[in-house]
């Protein structure tokens, strides 16, 4: 654990801000990854990240949670060592290992120092070549994601969600939790988990980002290790879906004294030509913290919730635009009202020249301050990939910021706001409030 720490430590004391101008360097391996490094021999330690594209939606018809559960078994265990012995073996190298899985990735963590790094790459390449999954250890990792989803029975948030994604998405798999439910995840057989690992994880959706001590040529070597000997295709992605919401509100009826609502409509796709226009918008309605008109209007003025933001949600087969809000079960309603104002006078009437400027002077002093490290900048870097970006990206980021005029905003606001499909899914025991459309 000592040498982990002081591993950390030398990480941390390396990172550098202010770093959006850095030289990336495309790296094709001798087997045909792809992927992106920034090299910094300044301290001797690489972060890599890795994505598979596909994630929790290419679960299987009746195994939702499938690739959930597979991933949580990637650091119980694999090749000669079980559970513990990988562990003890991570620690021993001062080595960071995670996995983790959203709707449309698989993605893949690991931190490394440059004298442990052939050490590693070796552990790593076992976790995701050939995991055991260890009976005991599916017992107790299913023990605990079923835990967690009978706590979110009771979590106004993920009820919240869930309701508005079934809504949205019907039987798509994004219309329902990754975690799967207790019947789907109790169903489960090691079967299961081996066909989700060989039907995620191959390399005909990999994406691979690096930062740190370490040259081309070894991160196109290090790359083989780790992959060589995956499949070379997994199952197909999933289809497009088409996000279609009628304007009102939704109730969920819940024991709390504050109501959670989680609101949306269609939003845009990254690659959209107007998505920087949206960005900018979006700083301005609710994602700028207390400059947001949203959080002015409903907490500054009105002092209805703590907190109220919207968000851009370009999925990779679909496209929202969201927002959240709690308030008292009293209030809520007012919230909503206030909220759906706001929504309309943006569409109606863009934004002032004022707002424009300090969205802008925000959001490009902010950018830099991103690359603060190897491994944000590898994340970064897989990201960047993974939405079609190209190299420059980096250094035309800004300038694209900039370049979004009033005009533009205006335009976008005017056609990517919908008043009339803004739909609210309200978990509690709303006053003045009931489920149906137009309200």
């Amino acid at each position: 654990m000592t040498r982990l720490i002081l591993a950390l430590g030398l990480f941390l004391a390396a990172t550098v801000t202010a770093r959006a101008e850095i030289d990336i360097d495309v790296v094709e391996s001798p087997g045909g990854t792809t992927a992106w490094l920034v090299q910094d021999d300044s301290i001797p330690f690489v972060a890599l990240e890795l994505r598979f594209k596909g994630g929790a939606s290419l679960d299987l018809p009746a195994k939702r949670g499938a690739t959930n559960l597979m991933v949580a078994l990637l650091e119980e265990g694999s090749g000669d060592m079980d559970a513990r012995a990988f562990a003890a073996a991570t620690e021993e190298l001062a080595t960071y290992i995670s996995f983790d899985v959203s709707d449309d990735a698989v993605s893949v963590s690991a931190r490394f120092l440059t004298e442990n790094r052939d050490a590693a790459v070796a552990l790593l390449r076992e976790a995701l070549v050939n995991p055991r999954f260890d009976q005991d250890a599916i017992d107790r990792v299913r023990a605990q994601v079923l835990s967690g989803i009978r706590s979110d029975l009771l979590d106004p948030d993920t009820i919240a969600s869930e309701a508005f994604n079934a809504m949205v998405f019907g039987d798509h798999p994004y219309g329902t939790g990754l975690e799967g439910t207790e019947a789907s995840v109790s169903a489960l057989s090691r079967d299961d988990l081996v066909a989700a690992h060989q039907g995620t994880i191959a390399r005909d959706r990999v994406y691979a980002g690096a930062a740190g001590d370490i040259t081309p040529a070894e991160l196109g070597a290090l790359l083989d290790t780790v992959l060589g000997d995956l499949p070379e295709t997994g199952l197909p992605q999933v289809a497009d879906i088409a996000v279609d919401t009628s304007g009102g509100v939704t109730v969920v009826p819940f024991d709390t004294p504050q109501s959670v609502a989680v609101f949306g409509h269609a939003g845009l796709p990254r690659d959209h030509p107007d998505f920087f226009a949206a960005f900018v918008m979006n700083q301005i309605l609710g994602a700028g913290g207390f400059e947001a008109r949203l959080m002015t209007e409903v907490r500054e003025k009105r002092g209805l919730t703590y907190g109220v933001y919207s968000y851009l949600v370009p999925k990779d087969h679909a496209a929202l635009y969201m927002g959240r809000v709690a308030s008292a079960n009293d209030r809520i309603a007012e919230a909503v009202a206030v909220i759906s104002e706001e929504w309309a006078k943006m569409a109606e009437n863009g934004v002032t020249e004022e707002e424009l400027s300090a969205a802008k002077t925000y959001l490009t002093g902010a950018y830099p301050l991103r690359f603060d490290g190897n491994r944000p900048i590898a994340q970064i870097l897989v990201g960047m990939q993974m939405d079609d970006l190209s190299p420059d990206y980096v250094v035309t980021r800004n300038d694209r910021i900039e370049a979004v005029t009033l005009d533009d905003v205006a335009r976008v606001a005017s056609e990517v706001l919908q008043p009339d499909a803004l739909h609210f899914v309200v978990v509690g025991q709303p006053e003045g409030l009931d489920s149906g459309i137009g309200q």
